[in-house]
């Protein structure tokens, strides 16, 4: 599969200018949904200078019971063919049912009705997007109790029926390890880390007792040493960092990339 390279930073209207100073920026990640009528200016800027942009899609339910809705396919389809990405990413999660939405992605139930279900709703999707898809496991603070599988058997045969490559979030493995149990590096042992397509890796903060997975805090150490796992295991071809509010001076962001860069070995982007 051909997909983004190095190291890159999930693109925001809010930083759009401090993306656009990055002088060895290989890639971008957007949100699918916020993609409108056009390519955002800041964007397609991007792209005139040869930045792979990749989409990520929030709201397509692939984990739901329901079919996915094909309207909402074809945005996503529609933004890969204007952003030319190589490939495009979307949640194994559900974010509606019964015509309710929740608002977030809630976790799938690891069971064999659920993986069916999903896999029914990933092929629906392949069939009309131009280019290959991605599925990114969620942080989840419950485990269900009708669970059948565990989180490796639970990919392993979406990925193996469906075909479709990994996004793996690290940040998503830290919270899931410290809010439902387990030992990341034991699962990392048991992942296909040779489907990973590129990596995720956000910060986060303790509230109430749990570790929640905000996109709007600082990458603890312990995220970094995953990723530096990881890369030990089997170096991703891309990582990114992940960045959704609350963002920090320019010099804090700049350094997060390059502590990115350090742990995977990849080029500096600042």
């Amino acid at each position: 599969m051909i997909g983004p390279v190095g190291v890159g930073i999930g693109w925001r209207p809010e930083i759009t200018g401090f993306v656009a100073e990055l002088p060895g920026l290989r890639f971008v990640e957007v949100v699918a949904e916020a993609v409108h009528d056009g390519v955002p200016p800041g964007l397609a800027e991007l792209r005139e200078r040869g930045v792979t942009v990749v989409p990520h899609g929030v709201r397509l339910s692939l984990g739901g019971a329901e079919p996915v809705e094909p309207a909402r396919v074809a945005h996503l389809a529609r933004v890969a063919e204007l952003v030319d990405a190589p490939l495009v990413s979307e949640h194994i999660a559900f974010v509606r049912a019964g015509g309710l939405e929740a608002g977030h992605l809630l976790p799938v139930p690891r069971s064999r009705e659920a993986v069916a279900a999903v896999v029914a709703n990933v092929r629906r999707t392949q069939a009309e997007l131009p280019v290959p898809l991605a599925l990114e496991p969620i942080a989840a603070l419950f485990d269900w109790p009708d669970d059948e599988l565990d989180e490796a058997d639970f990919l392993a045969e979406i990925l193996d029926a469906t075909g479709a490559a990994l996004l793996l979030d690290v940040a998503n493995l830290h919270a899931n390890a410290r809010n439902r149990g387990g030992d990341p590096g034991s699962l990392l042992d048991r992942l296909p880390l040779d489907r990973v397509a590129y990596v995720h890796v956000a910060g986060g903060a303790e509230r109430g007792g749990f570790y929640h997975d905000t996109h709007t805090d600082p990458v603890p150490p312990e995220v970094f040493d995953l990723v530096g796992a990881l890369c030990a295991r089997h170096r991703p071809p891309a990582l990114m960092l992940e960045r959704d509010g609350h963002y920090p001076p320019a010099p804090e962001l700049r350094a997060e990339l390059d502590a990115l860069a350090a742990v995977s070995g990849y080029p500096v982007v600042t």
